[in-house]
């Protein structure tokens, strides 16, 4: 493939892990690959992208991307499309890029692909590998000849090198001219959400999960301290988030995020589709239930039947002891 163009997030010019992500599923297709952000120091990152082989950077830090939802950023991006010359264009896969690279697609009658875990080229084009029907499946999807493909990335479905040195993007300003209509769902205010030291969990290479066989809310201490004993982001199973036993945003599943860790440790979660489909494609499952039946073992590479507040004090002691 001659040039591909890869939508990039960054946190003050230092671009997200998933981004790194996809710019290395773009160098395994394409000898050329551009790369697009928004917002303030997107400039910032032209070092970091190049060394993992972006060749130029399009940038688009108008105050309209911060002060306007989506589509300052729909605009820019068709610009950047154009400049580049690409006629695929990579994605972190999460919700708000996701709207962003929706509405381009219609402006531009491009095909959208969601959830990828692979990509490949044949004869007739870039295949896409995705699950679905919760999971139980993989599907092989592909943009019909004549239109661009926009294509979504799961995150840790690519490994990002981690000996890039690779020289600094070469950065191009985007000149974009913006309508009312573009300016039309104004952002009045934002709100940091505390996350503390542990990874975003769309992101973390391993997560430690607790469902409603924690009993309680403090039954989540114990799964925090596990994800900190291996450096880990903590999740949880609808019914105990329901429950109000955990914060919204950590909810797994059909419902909430979709993940794919690394290593994925379930405590006391049954594995309810709904579940599994938020994190069935990891890539390493580890589950602890008190019930042999249930439908997590299914898909676990290693299971322990047995009494999670026995198993895991247990096994954080252990980890702790190979650790010093």
């Amino acid at each position: 493939m001659s040039t591909i163009l890869a939508l990039v997030e960054h946190d003050a010019g230092v671009p997200r892990k998933v981004s790194l992500q996809v710019l290395a599923a773009a160098r395994a297709l394409a000898d050329d690959v551009h790369a697009v952000a928004f917002g303030p120091g997107a400039a910032d990152a032209a070092a970091a992208l190049g060394a993992h082989g972006a060749t130029t950077l399009h940038t688009f830090d108008d105050a309209a991307v911060t002060s306007y939802a989506t589509g300052p950023h729909a605009v820019a991006l068709a610009a950047a499309l154009d400049a580049s010359g690409a006629g695929v264009l990579l994605y972190p896969a999460d919700p708000f890029l996701t709207d962003i690279v929706a509405r381009t697609a219609v402006r531009r009658g491009a095909g959208v692909i969601t959830d990828a875990v692979d990509l490949t080229v044949a004869d007739d084009g870039l295949v896409a590998t995705k699950a679905i029907f919760g999971g139980d499946m993989l599907s092989q999807c592909r943009v019909r000849d004549g239109h661009q493909a926009f294509v979504g990335i799961k995150a840790n479905a690519f490994a990002a090198a981690d000996d890039a040195d690779g020289e600094p993007a070469a950065v191009s300003s985007l000149a974009v001219t913006l309508s009312d209509e573009d300016r039309r769902i104004e952002i009045l205010d934002v709100v940091e959400q505390e996350s503390g030291d542990r990874p975003e969990m769309t992101e973390a290479s391993i997560i430690a999960a607790g469902g409603r066989g924690l009993g309680d809310a403090e039954g989540f201490q114990l799964i925090e301290r596990l994800a900190d004993t291996l450096g880990g982001a903590v999740g949880a199973s609808r019914a105990a988030t329901d429950a109000g036993w955990y914060p919204h945003q950590h909810q797994i599943g059909q419902t909430g995020k979709t993940v794919a860790p690394q290593l994925y440790i379930g405590s006391g979660i049954s594995g309810a589709i709904q579940h599994r489909a938020g994190m069935q494609t990891s890539q390493l499952i580890a589950a602890i239930n008190t019930d042999p039946d249930a439908p997590i073992f299914s898909i676990a590479d290693f299971g322990v039947v047995g009494d999670l507040h026995k198993v895991v004090p247990a096994l954080i002691d252990e980890i702790e002891r190979r650790s010093e």
